[in-house]
C-alpha cells in the first residue's frame, strides 16, 4: 500500500505557551540511511517538549522542528542499510524530534521491540525516561545494590522510572514530592522513604541515614548546593535538568574534600552512537524486567494528537503522576 504524502501534525507556531501548539499538515518524512519511518500509535510527552515550545530548547541540526521525542508503533518503511528491523514490526522509538505526527522517522538503532505483555499506549512512555535513567543513573552514575540513592520529582515520568529500577536492583531508595498522594505513590514503587519537600528538609535527613551516594536532580537552583550538602562522602550529583534554574553559589572546598563528583547530561544532543548504546543496554538489563512485570510505565492521562495543547496545560500544573501520552493512530 503507498505512504500518503502528507499527514497531519502539531507544529509550534511561535515560542509561548501551550496555546502555540496547533494542528498542521506536513510531508510525511522519508527515512534515511539507517533509519525507520513508524505510523505513530502514540506519543509521549515530556518536559523538554514544553521547553522547545516556549523558545528555550533548540531542535540539533538536521532534526524535525516538531516536538515529540518518543513514540510507539509500526514500521512502514525502511532506509538503506536497515537490516534489523521489518516492515510491520512494532517498535517504541526515543526520537530526535517529530513525535507529535502521524509518521516519524528516527535511527533504527534508538528503536526497541514493543516489550510483550505491554501495550503501544504503554510503550510509547518507555524511550524518553528509560534512556534518561538508564543513562544517568546507572551508566553515568555508576548506580551499586546496597547505596542509597535520591531521586527528586519522584512522582514525574523520571522518578518513577528512577525508583522502581533502583530498588530492583539492590538500592536504598528515597524520593522527594510535593503531596501526600505522590509520596504515597513513591513508597509503593518502592521507595524506602518519600520526603514531602513542603514539609520536611531532604537534607536533613539524608544526613540521618549517612547521606546520598548518589543524587538525581531535575530541579537544580537552590537545590544544588542543598544536594551536595546531602551527599555522602565520595557521592554523586548527576543533574539532568533545572526547573528552578541553571545558577546557584557553591562552595566547592566541600566538592574537595569530601571527594564529591558533580555531573549530569542532557539526551537530545548526544550522538547517534551514544543513543544506540543506551539502547542496548535497555534491551539487555531492562526489557527483560519490562516483559516480566518488574517494572512498569506509571500512566497519568491520555489526549487526542489534536489537543496537545491540554496535554502540555496537564504536564505544567505538575499535577500529573507518571506520564502522559498523545493518541495519534
Amino acid at each position: 500500500m503507498p505512504l500518503p504524502r502528507t499527514m497531519t501534525a502539531v507544529e509550534i507556531t511561535e515560542p509561548g505557551g501551550p496555546e502555540v501548539l496547533k494542528p498542521t499538515t506536513r510531508d510525511v518524512p522519508t527515512p534515511g540511511h539507517g533509519q525507520i519511518l513508524i505510523k505513530v500509535a502514540y506519543a509521549g510527552v515530556n518536559r523538554p517538549d514544553a521547553l522547545q515550545r516556549a523558545g528555550a530548547y533548540a531542535p540539533p541540526p538536521g532534526a524535525s522542528d516538531l516536538p515529540g521525542l518518543e513514540a510507539s508503533g509500526e514500521i512502514i518503511a525502511l532506509g538503506d542499510g536497515v537490516t534489523d528491523w521489518a516492515v510491520g514490526d512494532t517498535v517504541c522509538a526515543l526520537l530526535p524530534g517529530g513525535g507529535y505526527a502521524e509518521y516519524v522517522a528516527t535511527p533504527a538503532a534508538h528503536a526497541l521491540p514493543v516489550p510483550l505483555g505491554i501495550g503501544l499506549k504503554e510503550a510509547a512512555c518507555l524511550p524518553e525516561t528509560y534512556f534518561t535513567v538508564w543513562t544517568n543513573v546507572f551508566m553515568r552514575g555508576g548506580l551499586a545494590a546496597g547505596e542509597r540513592f535520591l531521586v527528586h520529582g519522584g512522582s514525574s515520568g523520571i522518578g518513577t522510572t528512577a525508583i522502581q529500577l533502583a530498588a530492583h536492583f539492590g538500592a536504598r531508595v528515597f524520593a522527594t514530592a510535593g503531596t501526600a498522594d505522590k509520596c504515597r505513590v513513591c513508597t509503593e514503587l518502592g521507595a524506602e522513604r518519600a520526603i514531602n519537600y513542603r514539609d520536611e528538609d531532604f537534607v536533613e535527613i539524608l544526613r540521618a541515614e549517612g547521606g546520598a551516594n548518589l543524587i538525581l536532580d531535575m530541579v537544580g537552583g537552590d537545590y544544588i548546593p542543598r544536594n551536595v550538602k546531602a551527599l555522602a562522602d565520595d557521592g554523586r550529583l548527576v543533574q539532568i535538568a533545572f526547573l528552578s534554574g541553571p545558577k546557584a553559589e557553591l562552595n566547592f572546598a566541600q566538592v574537595m574534600a569530601r571527594r564529591l563528583t558533580i555531573t549530569g547530561s542532557t539526551l537530545r544532543p548526544q550522538s547517534d552512537a551514544a543513543k544506540a548504546r543506551i539502547a542496548e543496554g535497555l534491551r539487555d538489563h531492562v526489557w527483560p524486567l519490562l516483559e516480566a512485570g518488574t517494572v512498569a510505565p506509571v500512566m497519568d492521562s491520555e489526549y487526542p494528537l489534536a489537543e496537545a495543547a491540554k496535554a502540555h496545560a496537564r504536564m505544567e500544573t505538575s499535577d500529573h503522576i507518571g506520564k502522559i501520552v498523545l493518541k495519534v493512530g
